[in-house]
C-alpha cells in the first residue's frame, strides 16, 4: 500500500497483559468482519460495541462500575446529570401522565420538570418527602412516578426513602431518586426500594472539577434498556474520555469523602454557633428537622450544606464578596470548597413562593466543603462573615 493509505490504516496492537488504568477507546465507532455482529449490536445495550453514542467499553466500565457501587442490575451514562435525569424522565413519562415530586429539588430538576407540564401535559404534584401519608394522598389514577433526593439541594432534606417507596411500591408508581449529595458510599437507594438512581458525576464521583458527567443506575434490566433506546436516539449518552475522567476519580471517592463528611461537620457546627448565622441546613445537627432519618439512612451526613445569613440577600451577597480561599462556582464535590448563592444562581427560575417551599432564603448559602485543612476553611468564612 502506499503511504497515503498505510497512514490511514495503523493497526493498534492488542496487549496480552491487563492494563492497571482503564484505556481510554477514544473512537466514535468499531468495524466489524461479520454483518451479523454489526446488525445485533445496533439494537440493544449489550450487544457488541458498534458506534459510541449507543456503546463503547471505556463508557460501559463506568456504567458497571456505578451499578455496582449502588447495586443495580444495569448503568447508563449520560453527557451531564442533567442527561441522566432528562433520559429517564423522558424515557418513561407519557403525555398526560403525573409525577410527585419533593418540593426542595435541584433548580434545573424544578425547570425540567415544569417543561415536561408545560409541553407534554405532565402534572405534578409537590410533597415534602417524609410523609407516606402525605404521598399516599398524593397519588392517582395517572401516577407515573416519584422523584426525590437523599440528600436534597440545597437546604439538606433526607427523605424517608423507605417508607415512601414501600408507598409508591403498592401504587405501582416508579421511584427515581437523585443520590449525588450522598454517593453510593452514604447511602444505596436501590436498597431502600428505588427503581432508577441518578447522579451528577460530575460532582462527587468524578471529584476533580474537571469534568461534566450523568449516570442513571436502573434496579432493573429491562427497565434499563427502555430508557437507553431514548437516550441513544436524543444523543445524551456520554463521551469516552469524560467517562474516562470520571473512572480515575471514582479511584479516590472514598478517601474523598470521609474529608469531604469531616469538614463539613466542624464547618457547620461552627456556623451553627455563630451569631451573624440564622441556621444551618447539615442533617448531621441534632436540630435538623430530617437528623433521626439520616441517622438511620445514612453512614453519614455528607460534605454539602446550606445556612443562613441574618439579613438576607445583602448579607449573603456581601458574604460571598468578601471570600478569598473559598471561591463562589456552580458546582460542588471538588477538592476545593465552594459556596453558591442559591437564589441567585442555581435556582433563580423559581418564584418566591417556590423558593420558600424549598427552603431557600435570600440570606441562604451554600457550601461544599473540599479536602483542604478545615482550620484554613474557616478562617476565611469567619473573615467573610459580619
Amino acid at each position: 500500500m502506499r503511504p497515503e493509505t498505510r497512514l490511514v490504516h495503523t493497526e493498534t496492537p492488542r496487549p496480552t497483559g491487563t492494563p492497571l488504568a482503564v484505556p481510554l477507546y477514544q473512537t466514535s465507532g468499531f468495524s466489524f468482519d461479520d454483518l451479523e455482529t454489526f446488525a445485533d449490536g445496533m439494537g440493544r445495550p449489550d450487544g457488541a460495541f458498534v458506534y459510541t453514542r449507543m456503546g463503547n467499553p471505556t463508557v460501559r466500565t463506568l456504567e458497571n462500575a456505578v451499578a455496582d457501587l449502588e447495586g443495580g442490575a444495569a448503568g447508563l451514562a449520560a453527557a451531564s446529570g442533567m442527561g441522566a435525569i432528562g433520559s429517564v424522565l423522558h424515557g418513561v413519562l407519557r403525555t398526560g401522565d403525573h409525577v410527585v415530586a419533593q418540593r426542595d429539588l435541584y433548580g434545573g430538576t424544578h425547570a425540567l420538570l415544569r417543561d415536561l407540564a408545560e409541553r407534554w401535559g405532565v402534572t405534578v404534584t409537590r410533597v415534602s418527602g417524609h410523609d407516606p401519608d402525605e404521598l399516599r394522598a398524593a397519588l392517582g389514577p395517572r401516577t407515573r412516578l416519584l422523584y426525590l433526593e437523599t440528600i436534597a439541594n440545597p437546604a439538606g432534606h433526607v427523605s424517608d426513602l423507605a417508607a415512601l417507596a414501600a408507598v409508591a411500591r403498592e401504587a405501582g408508581v416508579l421511584v427515581v431518586v437523585d443520590n449525588t449529595f450522598a454517593t453510593p458510599l452514604l447511602c444505596r437507594p436501590v436498597e431502600h426500594g428505588a427503581d432508577v438512581v441518578v447522579h451528577s458525576t460530575t460532582k462527587y464521583l468524578a471529584g476533580h472539577s474537571d469534568v461534566i458527567g450523568g449516570v442513571a443506575v436502573f434496579a432493573d434490566a429491562a427497565l434499563h434498556r427502555e430508557v437507553w433506546e431514548h437516550a441513544v436516539e436524543y444523543g445524551a449518552t456520554a463521551d469516552p474520555f469524560a467517562a474516562w475522567l470520571t473512572l480515575r476519580g471514582l479511584r479516590t471517592l472514598p478517601l474523598r469523602m470521609r474529608a469531604h463528611c469531616a469538614n463539613a461537620e466542624v464547618l457547620a457546627h461552627r456556623l451553627a454557633a455563630h451569631p451573624a448565622v440564622a441556621a444551618v441546613h447539615w442533617p448531621g445537627l441534632p436540630d435538623h428537622p430530617s437528623h433521626e432519618v439520616a441517622a438511620r439512612l445514612l453512614s453519614g451526613c455528607g460534605g454539602t450544606f446550606s445556612f443562613d445569613l441574618v439579613g438576607g440577600r445583602a448579607a449573603g451577597e456581601a458574604f460571598v464578596g468578601a471570600l478569598r480561599l473559598v471561591k463562589p462556582a456552580p458546582s460542588l464535590g471538588g477538592t476545593e470548597t465552594l459556596v453558591l448563592h442559591p437564589a441567585s444562581t442555581s435556582h433563580r427560575r423559581l418564584d418566591e413562593a417556590e423558593l420558600r417551599a424549598s427552603g431557600i432564603a435570600g440570606g441562604t448559602i451554600r457550601l461544599s466543603a473540599g479536602v483542604e485543612h478545615v482550620d484554613d476553611l474557616w478562617d476565611d468564612l469567619a473573615n467573610a462573615l459580619p
